[in-house]
């Protein structure tokens, strides 16, 4: 694989995973799923071990959950091409939540807040672009 190209797949995954958090954190939903394959499997930081099957069923977990205030900060970033259509990847992922107050203004940041984690993803090419076909989540710290 020509240098030029494995960078272009490196940029691309890496631009999912920022576009992910980005959508996550203004609770775009919809949007969040269709960054997975529809046969995708995911596990939250939370619970690594606890898959969810499916992009429908992503969706849905995303959609049970109250609302919160969220912002999501990816760092560290590193991006393996396997081949013209697959790559993996590793991101540390920084987890600041709260309550937004009643009468508006900024959110109450949550005693539990910041979570330090980690995201493992396998990500491939589909005529739709780079999507998640695994992403799997992990905490580094106990909150």
């Amino acid at each position: 694989m020509h240098m030029d190209e494995r960078r272009a797949i490196e940029w691309d995954c890496t631009r999912l995973i920022h576009q992910y958090v980005n959508l996550n954190d203004a609770q775009d939903w919809h949007a969040v799923a269709a960054l997975y394959t529809p046969d995708a499997r995911f596990a939250r930081p939370s619970k690594p071990d606890e898959f969810i099957e499916g992009r429908e069923a992503i969706l849905a977990s995303f959609t049970a959950r109250p609302p919160r205030a969220q912002r999501h900060v990816i760092a560290n970033t590193v991006v393996d091409v396997e081949g013209p259509a697959t790559a993996r990847a590793f991101s540390v992922i920084v987890l600041y939540m709260g309550d937004v107050p009643e009468g508006g203004g900024l959110p109450v940041q949550d005693a539990k807040s910041p979570l330090i984690g980690t995201f493992t993803d396998l990500i491939v090419n589909t005529p739709d672009g780079w999507r998640f076909k695994q992403r799997v989540g992990g905490l580094d710290f106990r909150p």
